[in-house]
């Protein structure tokens, strides 16, 4: 499984053959300017919630690849009024693509479109593979719903979670989702990009090698292999 982060919490997920693309905020981010946005290949584009920060670049990327938009009932329809295929979702459910099976879990934040039109429940969605199997949490505080996911579903080779702190949980509630969802492979995310979310990436290693996990910070624009 070939993963590339794009800054924030956009990633290019490569799943047997297929690309995936989550929350695509880049060619507004000044820590991703090196990227092209216009060169990211994109079979289907996740998208947690409606914020500008995670959506910035999903209708460019659609309209020019034909992905699919995978995401939650509002923000897919309204997608769907600019012409764009989309795939509605909501909590708790689950579907079986050819790439593996995509299950929206729960997010606490919240979600509204960049045009003020209601963007729904913001989620997560944890991926099962026979590549691997991996969640990629979303905008979220830390909540005990996490503790569900590995009851309803199979272990976690990784997880991709908010570290930020100010508008998500930050890296110390982070470690403890880790313990909820029994993954101590950590990718962080929603971190860095402007001043509310700065945070000391040694300080933040720390904590999770304290416990026994890694924290992963990916190199923006660099493939890694997981």
């Amino acid at each position: 499984m070939k993963i590339t982060y794009y800054g924030q919490s956009a990633f290019r997920i490569e799943l047997n053959d297929t690309q995936l693309v989550f929350d695509p905020f880049i060619s507004q981010n000044p820590l991703a300017k090196s990227i092209d946005v216009a060169s990211i290949p994109a079979d289907f584009i996740l998208l947690s919630h409606g914020h500008q920060d995670h959506i910035a670049d999903a209708e460019s990327i659609a309209r020019r690849t034909k992905a699919t938009i995978v995401s939650n009932y509002e923000i897919v329809t309204w997608y769907g009024e600019k012409g764009l295929n989309g795939h509605p979702m909501n909590h708790g459910g689950k579907w079986k693509f050819d790439f593996g099976t995509v299950k929206m879990t729960n997010a606490v934040h919240s979600s509204v479109l960049p045009d003020g039109t209601y963007g729904g429940n913001p989620a997560g969605f944890v991926l099962e593979s026979t590549a691997g199997n991996f969640y990629f949490a979303g905008d979220t505080a830390l909540t005990l719903d996490m503790k569900l996911i590995p009851m309803t579903s199979k272990p976690l080779d990784f997880a991709i979670l908010p570290i930020g702190d100010n508008f998500t949980m930050g890296y110390e509630d982070a470690v403890i989702a880790s313990d909820f969802i029994n993954c101590d492979k950590i990718i962080g995310c929603h971190y860095d990009t402007f001043g509310y979310i700065t945070i000391d990436h040694e300080a933040a290693k720390k904590a999770f090698e304290a416990k026994g996990k890694e924290l992963i910070l990916l190199e923006i624009g660099k493939p890694t292999n997981i």
